[in-house]
């Protein structure tokens, strides 16, 4: 240990003797290790901190399967059985979404909330911080309405009130009494909800309707020694049971999918942050070649420094441990100036971050992250400070001793070691380039798809409508009707529409369908499409084009034969030579049976879920014509779009007046540009794009640095050799080709094992694509190319400076 310590005396004052190189070498481990240490920060809030529930291994999530997809919803009376008749669970929770309009304590507000089973809490070991959280009872039908907020709604709408325990709120023009507030990071399951009311599954009437809506997903939590595989083959027997007892409702419904919690919430995140993570890795370890190289070169000025101490005594043990001493020193100053430097950049991430990325808010400095910096400082030290270490400890007594290292050409293992660092530095920075290649051919290729509509100068809103004055099919109609006059005659707006669920807008609901006229199938082979509700404006308004037939009018009312609009995929699968038009649909989305649709137009595909979607099938039916069964969905789920001849967002204002017009318990949510809601799908993308170019580019930049460096030094190390050549005859440009050949025989030899590890780690990010290969040869020669010539233009400026130098000044020293 004495050692040790005058090992870091001396160190200290070695490095403190040489200011330029330890500012330098401390700048740049602190931007490599910082940049490490805030990626790590994020995934460490996002993916590894667990979840804030008891025992989280355990709970999962529940959703019933169809032969079209692994995660569908399910009804109440199949939670009802999952709830009763299962055999893997303590307990089972139900969730339903739930939109509702905050309209006391202020403005009204529109806040996302969901509904759940009241068991949910306990279930999840939460516990209020102020008040309670819902219990069981809560769910009896003979309890009062109760609701608990997120600790952020408390905070922002009730500026963190401590008497708000039995205050009274009105949602959706209902009195509820506050029954507690949540923890600040507690995550709702499934979306991220500021309330939550009981579900009271007992006093709804689709309970008792096997026809009913599938709308409610699962959380659940196993029961102890019950794994996932276990409980989802318990399930689906139980679903098949189901399906036998209940075979006019049940017969798709063959089977129940089970996911762990932790990846429903952040799982769709998984891959894109450990790629972030390994590409800023890779930056740190170019950072840590370059380094290597200059202590490499520092080593050249006190070879003799180190040959008197072999010559006194000192053990080759004894100088490594030193040198390291050294190397480990910098490492941890340059690491706590990153921790630094990682504390603002992890803050930066959170507002780079898309909007939709979990956890992301709960991003904090923790004793996992300094670990984790003082590891990576700890290594960082090692890795670039061996290699010069072990060379620096074999000095040639003979010469050094003579004086005679002075005159070295830089040949030998030491330009071997600095030759392999900048092939390394290459190598790993030509993969981070194809990759932030890759990533950007793919976004321009998103970004070229069309949507089916055109997005320009359309502004959107959503609302939902207080069910207790909304019933009946009239009562939306007369809202509809009254809103869009007033949207209408707003000076500037060109047309108007609404509908049930906006394109990107992340809101599916589906229906069966059947063509009449045609051989019945098995009902779990009965084609699924999309079902719209939209008005008479809405297809203008968007600009998607009706392509044969007509669109809805006015005349299209409750009283009017039910129409439907279908789009062009449903007409190619299903009419591929035929024309659909005054064909006939049974579409099921009624809960006591089916209902018979005369197809009278056709529309272009739109976009439903995301530009990267592939083209789903679409059935638009009018917004006067819904079925009565939904009128509780629609009144919750409706979207209105405005199309404007100037920016839509100057209309913001205008709409929210127009919406309180019309009723003071509705709030207008959600008001955005239809661009706004396009860039939204796209941002995780675009945030995992700007990082990885940013590594690229610092990637880039350090290996250039370093291969002008290591050109430079070998350039002055070999003055007298190039002297000698000069004086003999040769010209500038053999003087040239000697310095830009050596530079780039190692820049060829970096690229040709980039490319090999490139065509090896991208498939890693395959998943991130869209249409572009993780080995498109176009991104992989086009990098390589831009690398090659950076790489060109770093050896080509210290080796025109070498081809000028005076034979006479380079022979002078000999």
């Amino acid at each position: 240990m004495q050692t040790f310590w005058q090992d870091l005396r001396y160190a200290i004052r070695t490095l403190v003797k040489s200011p330029g190189f330890t500012i330098v070498a401390v700048m740049t481990l602190a931007l490599g290790i910082g940049a490490n240490t805030a990626i790590f920060s994020l995934v460490n809030a996002v993916l590894l901190r667990q979840l804030p529930f008891r025992d989280p291994a355990r709970l999962v999530t529940v959703y019933g399967g169809r032969p079209y997809t692994g995660k569908y919803p399910f009804s109440l009376p199949d939670f009802i059985d999952y709830r009763d008749q299962n055999e893997s669970f303590e307990q089972i929770a139900a969730v339903a979404n739930w939109n509702t309009n905050l309209t006391d304590r202020g403005e009204p507000e529109r806040v996302i909330g969901i509904r759940v089973s009241a068991n949910l809490f306990e279930m999840l070991g939460v516990q209020a911080i102020v008040g309670r959280a819902l219990i069981p009872r809560d769910d009896d039908p003979s309890s009062p309405h109760v609701v608990v907020i997120s600790h952020s709604l408390w905070q922002r709408r009730f500026g963190s009130d401590p008497n708000i325990v039995g205050q009274a709120i009105r949602l959706n023009a209902e009195s509820y009494t506050v029954a507690g507030v949540l923890p600040r990071d507690f995550l709702f399951p499934f979306v991220r909800a500021e309330l939550a009311a009981p579900l009271v599954p007992e006093a709804d009437p689709w309970t008792r309707d096997r026809g009913s809506v599938d709308f409610l997903r699962g959380v659940a939590r196993l029961k102890p020694g019950v794994s996932m595989q276990v409980a989802s083959a318990q399930m689906t027997a139980l679903a098949l049971r189901l399906e036998k007892q209940y075979p006019k409702y049940n017969s798709a419904k063959e089977q129940v999918n089970i996911y762990p919690l932790d990846e429903e919430i952040v799982g769709a995140y998984r891959q894109s942050l450990y790629v972030l993570l390994g590409a800023v890795g890779l930056v740190l370890l170019i950072t840590c070649s370059n380094l290597a190289n200059l202590l490499l070169a520092r080593a050249n000025a006190r070879h003799r420094e180190i040959a008197i101490r072999t010559a006194l005594g000192a053990t080759r043990w004894r100088l490594v441990r030193q040198l390291l001493t050294e190397s480990l020193a910098l490492s941890l100053v340059g690491g706590a100036l990153g921790l630094v430097l990682a504390y603002w950049g992890a803050h930066a991430l959170v507002a780079l971050s898309p909007a939709q990325l979990p956890r992301a808010d709960q991003l904090a400095i923790d004793e996992r992250v300094l670990g984790f910096t003082l590891i990576l400082a700890f290594l960082a030290g090692i890795i670039f400070g061996l290699a010069p270490a072990l060379e620096s400890s074999r000095p040639d007594l003979n010469e050094e001793l003579k004086g005679e290292g002075r005159g070295s050409t830089g040949g030998g293992r030491r330009g071997n070691i600095r030759g392999l660092l900048i092939v390394a530095e290459v190598a790993l920075s030509l993969v981070l380039l194809i990759s932030a290649g890759l990533l950007l051919r793919s976004l321009m290729r998103l970004e070229s798809i069309r949507p089916g509509f055109d997005p320009e100068n359309v502004l959107t809103a959503r609302l939902s409508l207080p069910k207790t004055r909304y019933t009946t099919q009239e009562d939306l109609a007369a809202f509809y009707r009254e809103l869009h006059s007033r949207f209408q005659n707003l000076a500037g707006v060109e047309s108007v529409g609404a509908i049930n669920a906006l394109p990107m807008g992340g809101m599916l609901a589906t229906v069966d369908f059947t063509i009449v006229g045609r051989p019945p199938v098995a009902k779990r082979d009965e084609p699924v499409a999309n079902i719209r509700m939209a008005s008479t404006g809405y297809f203008h308004t968007m600009r998607i084009p009706v392509l044969a037939g007509r669109s809805f009018t006015e005349a299209e009312d409750s009283h009017a034969p039910v129409v439907a609009l279908i789009n062009e995929t449903i007409a190619r699968r299903y009419w591929p030579s035929g024309n659909p038009i005054g064909e006939h649909l049974q579409i099921d989305d009624v809960n006591q049976g089916r209902r018979n649709i005369e197809i009278i137009g056709i529309v272009g595909d739109v976009k439903q879920t995301g530009l990267d979607a592939k083209p789903s099938m679409d059935i638009y039916v009018p917004l006067y014509q819904v079925s009565p069964d939904v009128i509780p969905w629609l009144r919750n789920n409706q979207y209105w779009v405005l199309r404007t001849k100037s920016d839509p967002l100057g209309f913001a204002s205008a709409v929210r007046k127009q919406v309180q017009a019309v009723d003071r318990d509705v709030a207008a949510a959600s008001v955005m540009t239809m661009e706004q809601s396009i860039d939204a799908t796209v941002a995780p993308r675009k945030f995992n794009l700007l990082l990885l170019t940013i590594f690229a580019g610092a990637a880039l930049l350090l290996a250039a640095i370093g291969i002008y460096g290591v050109m430079a030094y070998s350039a002055g190390q070999r003055a007298r050799e190039i002297g000698i050549r000069m004086a003999l005859g040769a010209q500038h440009a053999d003087v040239l080709k000697l310095i830009v050949g050596q530079g780039m025989q190692l820049v060829v030899l970096g690229l040709v094992i980039g490319l090999a590890g490139a065509f090896a780690l991208t498939r890693v990010m395959a998943g991130l694509l869209f249409n572009v290969s993780a080995t498109d040869p176009v991104t992989f020669l086009g990098i390589s190319a831009l690398l090659a010539a950076v790489a060109l233009a770093a050896s080509w400026i210290p080796a025109q400076r070498a081809s000028r130098t005076d034979p006479l000044v380079a022979l002078r020293y000999e």
